[in-house]
């Protein structure tokens, strides 16, 4: 990657969400304290997931590896956010800046795979509850993780090795507090085209590909819901995905509304704002929408909690 002089891209600054000398304090707290919240928050899940052989069940297990996605996607952005603003440095070298914006990309991809997964998994669940254990036996379990990692990974590292073929100019200001893919390609002085056209058609399908398979599932559920006789039967079963259904609408709802809102302000320190709602709050929120819940959970972390008391 080389600016217009020819010479070796070295850094990238990152504007943050505000250049107000008077909001980074705010800004340091606000973020600090929602990383650990995450941090904490999902890998109490792991660990009561983990830990308790009652929790050992496909719903579960696609948990904990949404748990495990979320941690890493914040850690990919907020720390790096949170030195900058304790150092007063905005820097991010050229390496930094490509690998941040790998890994962003790569957790966020597996989150809607995951998500999509744990809506096939409701879906077996309520609608062929009988054969529910044949289906999702723990091989086919382990593949669908299997694949969506490596497939995020796959799709990470393409539009990685993309930018790395791009040249830039003597600005090298995102207006964002991470490496984004979008703000990296409007820097860019050389043609963009094939990375718009592929950034385009991937987003389209790994995307809308899973929300409408999510779809789908919920489809098939909300009928087979409205099938049931009783009113306590639908409950019950409308309570086994009502914590996945809160999650995707929070996760989806967010990245829509940033979508909209850089579409139609067309301002980059927005969008940077608005997208702390899915890369950031949305993280925050998954550990606790799960555990307020769920009964299984609360008990498994209050079982953990006071084994770590003692």
């Amino acid at each position: 990657m080389v600016q217009g002089n020819d010479t070796p891209t070295s850094e990238f600054l990152l504007l943050g969400l505000s250049e107000a000398p008077e909001l980074q304090p705010v800004l340091f707290g606000l973020f600090l304290c929602m990383y650990l919240n995450t941090v904490l928050g999902n890998l109490l899940i792991i660990l009561a997931v983990s830990s308790n052989s009652h929790l050992h069940t496909p719903m579960y297990f696609f948990l904990s590896n949404l748990s495990l996605a979320d941690i890493c996607i914040t850690s990919t952005t907020i720390p790096k956010m949170l030195v900058n603003i304790q150092t007063q440095n905005k820097a991010i070298t050229y390496a930094g800046c490509i690998t941040q914006m790998f890994f962003f990309i790569f957790f966020g991809v597996v989150d809607t795979f995951l998500l999509t997964v744990m809506a096939y998994d409701r879906y077996v669940a309520i609608c062929h509850p009988l054969h529910y254990k044949i289906i999702m036996n723990p091989w086919l379990c382990g593949l669908l993780v299997l694949v969506s990692w490596i497939t995020s990974s796959l799709y990470s590292l393409l539009q990685s090795l993309m930018v790395l073929q791009l040249s830039f100019c003597a600005d090298l200001e995102i207006p964002h507090f991470f490496c984004e893919l979008n703000q990296m390609s409007q820097l860019a002085s050389s043609d963009t085209f094939l990375n718009d056209m592929v950034m385009y058609l991937a987003t389209g399908l790994l995307a809308g590909g899973p929300l409408s398979g999510i779809l789908y599932s919920y489809s098939k559920i909300v009928t087979s819901i409205c099938a049931i006789s009783s009113a306590q039967g639908k409950y019950k079963a409308f309570s086994t995905c009502a914590s996945h259904l809160s999650v995707v609408s929070l996760f989806y709802g967010t990245s829509l509304g940033v979508y909209l809102s850089s579409a139609s302000t067309h301002n980059s320190q927005s969008s940077a704002t608005a997208s702390v709602m899915y890369s950031v709050v949305t993280p925050m929120l998954n550990p606790f929408i799960y555990s307020l819940r769920n009964r299984d959970i609360k008990g498994a972390l209050r079982r953990l909690v006071g084994v770590a008391a003692l």
